[in-house]
């Protein structure tokens, strides 16, 4: 393994602390399922995947929180502005944009647990459900503000 000039050799002797150059039993002891977990049936069962896949799983989660809180902001924006726009169909659209920064987080929950689950199953990974939410609701935001500044 190539090492950055100045450094001292790794010792023979030491135990490595690197995943790929310890043992197989000891990546099986560290890939046993941990059941005290939250929640528990993600992670009763199945191995322990990579934990880079893991974080890539919890970082999109986290995409589709920081997301829901910018529908939240537009849909507030939408009616705090008092844009010039039919009110009703921009009250609409402002109540679109806020039951979507409510159900998005909660969508992409129920996805994170199930694209956790099936990496610890080696199964399929399942559908992206909040990207289809998120389309349809912009979709539909889109067309009420379009008439809204038509029909004002």
């Amino acid at each position: 393994m190539p090492r950055w000039p100045g450094t001292p050799a790794p010792d023979p002797e030491a135990t490595s602390t690197m995943p790929h150059e310890n043992s197989s039993d000891e990546r099986r002891d560290a890939r046993r399922p941990r059941t005290e977990r939250f929640p528990r049936w993600v992670y009763a069962r199945g191995d322990e995947p990579d934990a880079r896949f893991s974080l890539a799983n919890e970082r999109t989660l986290l995409a589709w929180i920081r997301t829901s809180l910018g529908l939240i902001a537009a849909g507030t924006a939408l009616e705090a502005l008092d844009l010039p726009m039919e009110p009703h169909l921009r009250l609409a659209a402002a109540v679109v944009l806020l039951l979507a920064g409510v159900a998005v987080p909660l969508v992409a929950a129920v996805e994170w647990a199930r694209t956790e689950r099936a990496m610890r199953l080696s199964g399929e990974l399942p559908g992206a459900t909040t990207g289809f939410l998120l389309v349809v609701t912009m979709a539909v935001v889109g067309v009420l503000l379009l008439l809204a500044l038509l029909l004002r």
